[in-house]
């Protein structure tokens, strides 16, 4: 009842006129010509133009309250079409905004996927777990001391229980090069002057021997397991880091034996691993163990067995090396101690 109230005083000049045109329709069908001492026609007519007046007022007051929302109308209209006008570059800066977005994301999930390890158990975990259901293991670093020890030996085993083929690329300092063994014993000295996990000193002629025993190795293991394609680079420059790389992980480890990197397969850090390490290799000095088929060693290979083995691969031992070192480096290639164990 409120709201019809309200309604009615709002529209009053129309309600009146309604009013009075329904009083001019009942005057309209009266039987009398004279109505409270009027004559009819004449009341009719005033009433009439009193009616029209009304119409007039409301209509007037209509057009006034609609010019300025014509103008507001207006206006909007202006700011819609300058909106509007606008949009393309809006648009593009959103567009701009979801590729910075975007990029934002790829570089935190990548962030996500390199993981720190802490402990020498978490690593000796993630070499574990990088070595099962793996083909290929690329390594970079050092003399390869760990690779000779744990990694090759067990990828070898596998492989052969799987029966199926294992590519390995191995990249480790030049035995022959003495500037970079004279730089790689500086370094590792300078970070730690005890001995390792093996128990021995770095020394340039055990740098040089754990080099040489790893080509001896990779030989070893090729001749004992026909699905092996091994292929051996020696740099001339040492590196601080050391990189395995299985099918699936990328393990990046340093003199710290508490603290590595591991990245899987499908993240960017792994995929520019990847292509480093192939790129290193290629620049390497090659080894070519093709050379040694001929040249074969035993289960227990013999002094005269591994010089000979050294000479068909271009890289004779030191006319210093006696009997003895060289029964040293047939030792640390098929019975190497693992430098990181306790």
């Amino acid at each position: 009842m409120g709201r019809f109230v309200a309604w009615v005083g709002k529209n009053a000049d129309g309600v009146i006129a309604l009013v009075l045109a329904v009083f001019i329709a009942f005057l309209g069908l009266t039987a009398s010509d004279e109505i409270m001492g009027q004559p009819k026609s004449e009341l009719i007519s005033g009433v009439t133009l009193l009616v029209l007046g009304l119409l007039t007022a409301a209509i007037l007051r209509d057009r006034w309250r609609q010019e300025p929302m014509e103008e507001t109308i207006k206006e909007n209209f202006r700011t819609t079409s300058g909106a509007l006008a606008d949009l393309p570059a809006r648009l593009d800066r959103l567009t701009h905004l979801e590729a910075v977005v975007q990029s934002a994301k790829r570089v935190l999930d990548d962030l996500q996927v390199v993981q720190v390890l802490n402990g020498a158990d978490e690593i000796a975990e993630a070499h574990a777990e990088a070595r099962r259901s793996t083909d290929r293991w690329y390594f970079k670093g050092g003399t390869g001391t760990y690779v000779r020890a744990v990694t090759l030996p067990e990828l070898v085993v596998a492989a052969r229980r799987e029966r199926k083929a294992l590519l390995v690329r191995l990249e480790i300092i030049d035995p022959t090069h003495l500037g970079v063994c004279e730089a790689y014993v500086r370094f590792r000295r300078s970070v730690s002057d005890a001995p390792d996990g093996t128990g021995e000193y770095w020394t340039v002629d055990r740098t040089r021997k754990e080099s040489y025993a790893t080509i001896l190795a990779a030989c070893w293991y090729r001749q004992r397991f026909s699905l092996l394609d091994i292929h051996l680079g020696l740099a001339a420059t040492m590196t601080t880091f050391r990189w395995d790389l299985s099918a699936n992980h990328v393990i990046i480890t340093v003199e710290d034996p508490n603290r590595a990197l591991v990245t899987r397969r499908g993240s960017f850090y792994y995929d520019h691993c990847a292509t480093e390490l192939i790129a290193s290799l290629d620049q390497a000095r090659r080894v070519p163990l093709e050379s040694a088929k001929a040249t074969q060693v035993g289960e227990e290979p013999t002094v005269d067995e591994v010089r000979k083995l050294f000479e068909a691969l271009g890289l004779g031992l030191p006319k210093a090396y006696g009997d003895r070192d060289v029964v040293e480096i047939i030792r640390k290639a098929i019975r190497a101690k693992n430098p990181y164990s306790a």
